[in-house]
C-alpha cells in the first residue's frame, strides 16, 4: 500500500527527523555516557523525548531551507 503523494511532505520530515534523532542521540549518548548495560533503554528514551521536537522542526524548516538552496544553486 502506498500513501498519497499530497502526505509526501509529513512523510519526509518524519522520517528525516526519526533518522536524525535516532543517529545524533546515540551519538550523544555514546560520548557522554559510554557503551553501558542500559544504553538501550536511555537510548531509546532520548529518542523518544526529542523526536516530537525534531519531527515540527523538519517539517516547518525544509521547505525554507529548499528555497534558500535554490536561491545558492544555479
Amino acid at each position: 500500500m502506498k500513501i498519497p503523494a499530497r502526505f509526501a511532505p509529513l512523510l519526509f520530515g518524519a522520517l528525516l527527523s526519526a533518522i536524525m534523532t535516532a543517529v545524533v542521540s546515540a551519538f550523544v549518548l555514546m560520548t557522554t555516557q559510554g557503551l553501558s548495560p542500559d544504553f538501550l533503554a536511555h537510548w531509546l528514551r532520548s529518542c523518544a523525548m526529542t523526536w516530537p521536537i525534531a519531527f515540527p522542526t523538519v517539517t516547518l524548516v525544509a521547505p525554507v531551507v529548499r528555497r534558500a538552496v535554490s536561491a545558492m544553486t544555479a
